[in-house]
């Protein structure tokens, strides 16, 4: 939600609206939603890069630690789902449109916000990890965060203005204004944040002290989220409001400006609204007060008790009750253990994929996780019969049909999806925990297309990561090359080596080619973000394997983990390394904590590969990297296309490969073998174990 205009109207007045706090020693409730775009977007990020999840993870695991030293207690509560009435659809498209906007010109050099598409993911794993109270609400989550501030008698902090129009009782502290960087001290001792709070009563004494109960109505005819009835322009001309300025912000102004002081002559709002359609035609009038009224109810305290959540553990929500859907589903909804985008899909059968910072110009990065999302949609297709009704409304009659809002070239299309029908044993939404977890495990990896021997050398931590570098490397249409995957596959590293750089009791020389493995790699992160240029095709390339991770993610979270969820986030300095983590007995390894992609390295480390580094040299220095790396690669190396081993200039289409063998079969069949031998000992030794497949390929070809 939010009203635009209000927020930087009460900062233009910010000396009459706003009061001075030394923020400490109290519970505060947290927009978390507001909290992690604003991390992400005024924290000097890279974001043309796919996100650098490790800076971020650093970002807001020291802005919690601010929150600590002040003895300040979050409480961070994150929207869920859209609303079942999905009255926000035609908001959430408009976004959706000027996110493909933001993201184009991020890609061409310009600016924009754009945030990467696991953040979120990244942001509920810090959290975890720091053992801050977090709830992720069924839909949107602004009215429990005001039921709850208001219960426990503590502020709010968000940037959304809606909370500028909720009657709070210890206020709203804006983001922008939250000083968490700069802790001052009282008496040598106490330490504070400064901050500023938001005085709703100051508010409604300079309109006239204004009854707080006009404020829903100035919002909704203002027009929030859920609101923007074409109609009200007839009201807003009608009845003269100062609405002549100039720029845009200066509109925005004046039209609030207007609002507040028309609305200030009435002591109610039923007086105000029956003034307000006295300006409508009388056939329009009925169904414009119920619409209104209807949207001046999101204002209003909600039924929803946090607190019993976060003192409990127990969750109710009386509109996600009466869909019937299972209790382990709403369990798992509210912990975070499953995304929104299950409930958008659960609830409205129609889900949003947000665009990354991608090649415009071809078919959205989202299109090869596709067949992910359809298994995805046969586990929900018969999660309740209180939902067909529901889902109905928006699509038209097919039993099977899902809904996806997608990106296609630089504006946004709905396109129908049919669900895979499953097995009946998978085709019970409720019953699907209860499924052994060999059979759980057997269905996440045949969607993915992955054998399970293949996984068993790889550590707990990297097998979801690794599965679904498979199924991506199967995907044609990815344009995979060979320095792309390595890139991957040494960025995966990272999180291992500072394990292995904050683990005791490891010998120093062992150490310290690790720390100069992982000094490299900073180099080569920080060199990239020094104004290197996006190379589209590679960051296109890269948007798709996120989504696949993403939709391998959200299936491994509704298969209730089959696989160890890998950690998005930066290790912390007291973990330790578990020696067989590079050992990988058939028993398997210990849960690693990585550091899984940072958009910024993968790039850089493109580039390098591409000029003249070879994986070889880089590793040469941390023997323990370079057998990890070894176990990564032969995992994934017998689902790629065979044509990205070979050489430069000798990838071409397997037509071209054979009209050239077939006019020079032997003499070209030894040159490419031994060319190909060179180069692997040159470029990469981990890809030896694959020369002998292209001799066979090779031989192969030429008897065809």
């Amino acid at each position: 939600m939010g009203i635009r205009g209000l927020m930087s109207f009460v900062e233009d007045h910010s000396n009459e609206f706003f009061t001075d706090l030394k923020l400490r020693d109290t519970k505060i409730v947290i927009d978390g939603y507001a909290l992690f775009h604003r991390l992400s977007f005024n924290s000097n990020l890279e974001l043309r890069y796919g996100g650098d999840y490790d800076s971020f993870a650093d970002i807001v695991q020291k802005f919690f630690e601010s929150l600590f030293a002040c003895n300040i207690c979050p409480y961070v509560v994150l929207d869920g789902g859209c609303d079942i009435s999905d009255k926000k659809l035609t908001t959430l498209k408009d976004r959706a449109r000027e996110k493909i906007q933001m993201a184009h010109s991020l890609s061409v050099g310009g600016s924009g916000y754009v945030c990467p598409l696991l953040i979120r993911e990244v942001f509920i794993q810090v959290l975890i990890k720091l053992q801050v109270c977090f709830v992720q609400c069924f839909s949107e989550a602004d009215r429990d965060i005001m039921t709850l501030a208001n219960h426990w008698n503590c502020p709010v902090l968000s940037s959304d203005s809606d909370f500028c129009i909720f009657d709070l009782k210890t206020g709203f502290c804006p983001l922008n204004s939250f000083q968490w960087r700069n802790i001052n001290t009282i008496k040598g001792t106490q330490n504070y944040i400064p901050a500023k709070c938001f005085s709703l009563d100051a508010f409604c004494h300079h309109f006239s002290n204004m009854n707080k109960a006009l404020l829903p109505l100035f919002a909704v005819l203002c027009g929030n989220d859920h609101i923007n009835l074409p109609i009200i322009e007839t009201f807003l001309s009608k009845a003269c409001l100062p609405l002549g300025a100039t720029s845009s912000k200066g509109r925005r102004h004046h039209r609030i400006l207007g609002l507040l002081n028309w609305l200030s002559h009435f002591a109610n709002p039923t007086e105000a609204l029956d003034n307000v359609l006295k300006y409508l035609p009388k056939k329009d009038r009925e169904n414009v007060k119920e619409l209104l009224c209807c949207s001046m109810e999101e204002y209003q305290q909600s039924q929803v008790k946090l607190q019993d959540f976060f003192q409990c553990g127990t969750y109710v929500c009386p509109d996600a009750l009466n869909l019937g859907l299972p209790e382990w589903v709403l369990v798992a909804l509210a912990k975070g253990q499953l995304s929104p985008f299950i409930s958008d899909a659960l609830v409205l059968r129609r889900t949003i994929l947000h665009t990354q910072v991608e090649n415009m110009q071809q078919p959205n990065a989202h299109r090869i996780s596709q067949p992910i999302r359809q298994i995805i949609y046969g586990l929900l297709l018969n999660a309740s019969p209180h939902l067909d009704k529901t889902s109905r409304n928006a699509l038209p009659p097919q039993p099977l049909a899902f809904s996806e809002v997608e990106r296609i070239n630089k504006n946004i299309k709905t396109s129908i999806i049919d669900a895979v029908e499953l097995a009946k044993d998978h085709s019970d939404l409720s019953k699907l925990t209860e499924l052994s977890l060999r059979r759980r495990q057997m269905l996440l990896l045949e969607t993915l297309k992955v054998k399970q021997t293949i996984l068993e050398p790889i550590p707990a931590s990297l097998k979801l990561p690794v599965a679904v570098s498979c199924y991506w490397l199967q995907h044609t249409e990815t344009k995979t090359k060979l320095h792309h995957l390595q890139s991957l596959l040494l960025a995966m590293l990272v999180g291992p080596l500072t394990a292995i750089i904050n683990s005791p009791g490891k010998e120093e020389l062992q150490e310290d080619g690790a720390k100069m493995l992982y000094a490299e790699f900073q180099r080569v992160k920080v060199q990239t973000r020094l104004g290197t240029r996006l190379d589209l095709d590679t960051a296109h390339i890269f948007c798709q394997w996120q989504s696949c991770l993403q939709m391998g993610m959200y299936l491994n979270q509704l298969l209730s983990t089959p696989l160890p969820e890998p950690d998005l986030t930066r290790p912390s300095a007291f973990n330790t390394l578990n020696e067989d983590i590079w050992r990988h007995t058939k028993y398997g390894g210990t849960l690693c904590i990585s550091r899984l992609y940072s958009g910024s390295l993968v790039h850089g480390l493109c580039q390098q590969l591409l000029a003249s580094t070879s994986v070889e040299s880089l590793l040469s220095m941390c023997p323990e990297a370079k057998q990890l790396y070894e176990h990564l690669f032969n995992a994934t190396r017998s689902y790629a296309p065979t044509e990205i081993f070979l050489p430069k200039g000798k990838s071409n289409s397997k037509k071209k490969r054979q009209k050239k063998q077939n006019t020079s079969c032997s003499k070209n069949r030894g040159r490419t073998t031994a060319h190909t031998k060179c180069w692997y000992k040159g470029n990469n030794r981990f890809g030896l174990l694959m020369v002998e497949n292209l001799e066979e390929h090779s031989e192969a070809s030429n008897l065809e």
